[in-house]
């Protein structure tokens, strides 16, 4: 495989660690708590001053993205995790 193609596989990793929307806190899609993923990317998008629509939509956004960017390299347990995250987050802004 070319160098050219390896790296343009990987443009959603780039785009989740270099992003300027949110600052997200470091490794937050590999943690095992949905409720502290939730409230971390709660946090980010409320304290964002470059993020383009409100805060519970960047953060679902950033959370989907990587849920659908990670594919079949994401654990099927993580994966549950993370659906759980999405779940605590509406929560949160009261959207359940």
């Amino acid at each position: 495989m070319t160098a050219q193609r390896r790296a343009s596989k990987r443009w959603s990793q780039r785009v989740t660690q270099t992003s300027t929307a949110l600052e997200l806190d470091r490794d937050v899609f590999t943690w095992r708590d949905p409720k502290r993923i939730a409230r971390s990317l709660k946090r980010s998008a409320e304290a964002s001053t470059r993020r383009k629509a409100g805060p519970f939509q960047s953060a679902m956004s950033m959370l989907n993205f990587y849920i659908n960017r990670a594919g079949r390299n994401l654990p099927a347990a993580q994966k549950k995790v993370l659906e759980r995250a999405k779940v605590e987050l509406r929560r949160l802004y009261g959207r359940s």
